[in-house]
């Protein structure tokens, strides 16, 4: 099994963001899976070609993209994504589309394949908050997230994907007071069991609620 992991490039005013840096650590395998791991452009468009190229090079059986949420404490893995692209800042190429939707004959909304109840209870079972999410946003990450489910739904219908947001690092709310972060550690270990709980249930799809069995 093959699982492409990608993480976003540094955007808006800070230097660094965390999902790429816990990307580039992550193990090369997990639970008997290749991970292969991409540093994916903060860009409207451009993000989507570079995981497209990457999908077409590897052939993974999943893509898991990563992306900062400023603001959540917990790591979240995303249920769906919207075909609608609102940026409240522009992009890294200095594109900010306003109410716009990503692609014209795409469905409203797509769910991830991702079985995100049991990655969340990996990650708490591992001693770090998570809980799955019901909004992507309106900016590059949801973006991202509904780029590969319309490649999905339009090209590589055997591929499953889906989105995990992870909090501010500690030197990213030095100037924030009252925001929550998480270490890069935590990170690393959140994303890395909750891809484990992927491989695990490969084929027998997602929990039923979180604090249930993952066996």
């Amino acid at each position: 099994m093959k699982i492409l992991v990608t993480g976003f490039d540094p955007f808006g005013t800070d230097k660094i963001n965390p999902a790429i840096e816990a990307v580039k650590k992550l193990p090369s395998e997990i639970e008997g899976a290749e991970i292969i791991k991409l540093e994916i452009p903060t860009i409207f468009n451009k993000c989507a070609e570079v995981v497209h190229q990457a999908i077409l090079d590897n052939k993974p059986d999943y893509v898991l993209d990563i992306g900062q949420a400023g603001g959540r404490y917990a790591l979240t893995p995303e249920r769906v994504a919207i075909n609608f692209d609102d940026g409240r800042i522009a992009d890294n190429a200095g594109f900010q589309p306003r109410n716009q939707p990503i692609h014209k004959d795409g469905e409203n909304a797509y769910f991830t394949q991702l079985p995100v109840k049991a990655m969340a209870q990996a990650v708490i079972e591992a001693g770090i908050p998570s809980y799955v999410s019901t909004t992507a946003g309106t900016y590059v990450c949801n973006h991202i997230m509904y780029q590969v489910q319309y490649m999905i739904d339009k090209e590589f219908p055997d591929l499953k994907a889906g989105f995990m947001h992870i909090p501010f690092l500690p030197n990213q709310v030095l100037n924030r007071p009252d925001t929550p972060c998480l270490s890069l550690a935590d990170d690393i270990t959140g994303i890395t069991v909750a891809i484990g709980a992927i491989v695990k249930q490969d084929g027998k799809g997602d929990i039923e609620a979180i604090g249930g069995s993952l066996n």
